[in-house]
């Protein structure tokens, strides 16, 4: 080979090494933006989720159900009825979920700082089942659960829908979607600050 082949040879040599760099550059660059921008998006939902709660804060118990029930009917429950008040043995709202199981749901419309204890969750489980004929009793709270409270739920397979979880069902995310979910991993138990 000549001198010139040689150099040729390194040229082509030193430029197929810095494509190579560029393109792996270029792909990681890709896959860093790809990522922030996923980080982006789920941050930009929670927060929506989060924002859509002021107006359901802002509704009394009984608009709160109603709520509720529509929130049923749109993820395809039929016969769904609010039937909440005085002397309702724990059932708000009931419906047959769109496979066919009997769905009976509990709402306590509390303040943000609150939070549902085992009692209630009791109580509840006490009479979903054996009054309401309940295939999924549904534990529906604007607020949070405490530890104690999800523990005794995730024994006696209750469903709850916690501050967090009811924002995103607000916004779109389908109870079907959301009765798959481990209630005994979900959340966080601790209650929102003012800045939330």
């Amino acid at each position: 080979m000549t001198r010139g082949t040689d150099v040729m040879m390194l040229v082509i040599v030193l430029g197929a090494l810095a494509t190579a760099a560029l393109v792996t550059g270029l792909v990681r660059a890709g896959r860093r933006e790809s990522a922030a921008e996923r980080a982006r998006l789920a941050a930009e939902t929670a927060l929506a989720a989060r924002r859509s709660m002021d107006s359901i804060w802002a509704m009394d118990d009984r608009q709160f159900e109603e709520h509720v029930a529509v929130l049923c009917r749109r993820d395809g429950c039929t016969d769904v009825e609010r039937v909440g008040g005085s002397g309702d043995l724990g059932a708000d709202v009931t419906a047959t979920l769109p496979d066919g199981r009997r769905l009976v749901v509990q709402c306590k419309h509390y303040a943000p700082r609150r939070s549902v204890g085992s009692r209630e969750i009791q109580t509840f489980n006490g009479t979903a089942r054996l009054e309401h004929g309940a295939d999924v009793p549904l534990f529906v709270a604007s607020c949070v659960f405490t530890k104690p409270a999800r523990a005794f739920a995730a024994k006696h397979q209750l469903t709850l829908i916690d501050v967090d979880l009811l924002g995103f069902w607000n916004n779109g995310t389908p109870l079907t979607s959301i009765l798959d979910l481990d209630i005994a991993r979900s959340g966080t138990n601790r209650k929102l600050g003012p800045a939330r």
